[in-house]
């Protein structure tokens, strides 16, 4: 499939043309489902999820054989208002500690057999400072949705994306009041872990970007480009393009989501083949996941990022398929069935 986009109208037609989940598939799981040597409903959401894998794979009895886990990388302009308690350098040094297998991210992609890839976009050249100046230029920001796009494997059973970038809960605490509404304050959190003044003043600062670009950024891609940052902008264009695949993603934490909500807000069946991986602690991802109406499968406290949320919820799923697929039937196992008990 094609996946370079010219302009913002090719991306419009895109979203337009949005490929549905096959139905047959999860019919054929529900059924064999209701055969399986348990109560009708006792496995709960791994049910669910089940029949959510089967329609996007358009297989009665989904893999997670080929596990993707993509991690874009990008610096923010923002940072130059005091947002992190981190300074921006630290984003080039993480995506060298990646690469040395040392993030936390690293065990967990080990852990679940998930080929992991980190792409930095353009670290050295972070983007403008949204309380001057729109954070991208089109141009740019099509070049990192490209490049989102571009990184989606060709064989793949689940998705999984991840962000690193320095001051990117700022850029996504702006670009979901945009998009959704409200106030700072809704979606700003502590972030790395800022707190009191350094709060207040992050606050301030999203405030103060969403008077400079508002009614300019009512439309989710101006706004993506207005605020947002190149690993947003990467992020919304893997989303778009797995879904043009019929590829499964699980989402993970707030800056992910905040990718996801332009697809949403481009189309409101945009995210109909992701899964919310967890709900992490920054305060904005409960509100966003209530918005776009994701269910987390997970909810530990996490607020790490780098897909962290994801790929620890990679186990709910693993054991949902490996129950679909490897449980006994009622008749297999000669076990009486709720009618023959009658």
């Amino acid at each position: 499939m094609d996946s370079e986009f010219k302009n913002f109208d090719d991306i419009r037609k895109a979203v337009a043309r949005l490929p549905s989940p096959d139905s047959a598939a999860p019919s054929v799981a529900r059924g064999r489902d209701a055969t399986l040597t348990k109560p009708t409903g006792s496995l709960g959401r791994l049910e669910s999820v089940v029949f959510h894998l089967a329609g996007w794979q358009r297989r009665a009895i989904p893999k997670l054989d080929a596990i993707h886990i993509l991690i874009f990388a990008a610096n923010h302009g923002v940072t130059a208002q005091g947002v992190s308690a981190f300074p921006a350098e630290v984003t080039t040094q993480m995506v060298a500690n990646f690469r040395r297998g040392g993030a936390a991210i690293n065990q967990l992609a080990r852990l679940h057999d998930a080929a992991l890839t980190i792409i930095p976009l353009e670290l050295e050249r972070p983007t403008a400072d949204f309380t001057s100046a729109p954070a991208m230029s089109e141009a740019e920001c099509l070049a990192a949705i490209n490049a989102g796009a571009g990184a989606v494997p060709e064989s793949c059973d689940l998705l999984l994306l991840g962000e690193m970038g320095i001051g990117n809960t700022t850029v996504a605490a702006a670009l979901t009041a945009s998009l959704l509404g409200g106030n700072a304050k809704d979606w700003v959190g502590p972030g790395t872990g800022v707190g009191g003044a350094a709060l207040a003043n992050k606050i301030r600062v999203v405030e103060q970007g969403l008077r400079l670009h508002g009614d300019s950024a009512r439309d989710p891609l101006e706004a993506l480009c207005r605020l947002g940052g190149r690993e947003l902008a990467a992020m919304f264009g893997a989303l778009l393009e797995a879904r043009r695949r019929s590829v499964p993603v699980l989402l993970d934490g707030f800056v992910v989501g905040a990718a996801g909500a332009v697809l949403a807000s481009l189309n409101a069946t945009g995210l109909d083949h992701c899964l919310a991986g967890h709900v992490s602690a920054e305060p904005g991802h409960r509100r966003l996941l209530e918005a776009l109406g994701q269910s987390p499968l997970l909810d530990l406290g996490m607020r790490l990022g780098e897909a962290s949320g994801a790929a620890t919820a990679l186990g709910v799923l693993r054991a949902a398929v490996a129950c679909h697929a490897g449980m006994a039937t009622f008749a297999e196992a000669g076990v009486s069935d709720r009618d023959q008990g009658r």
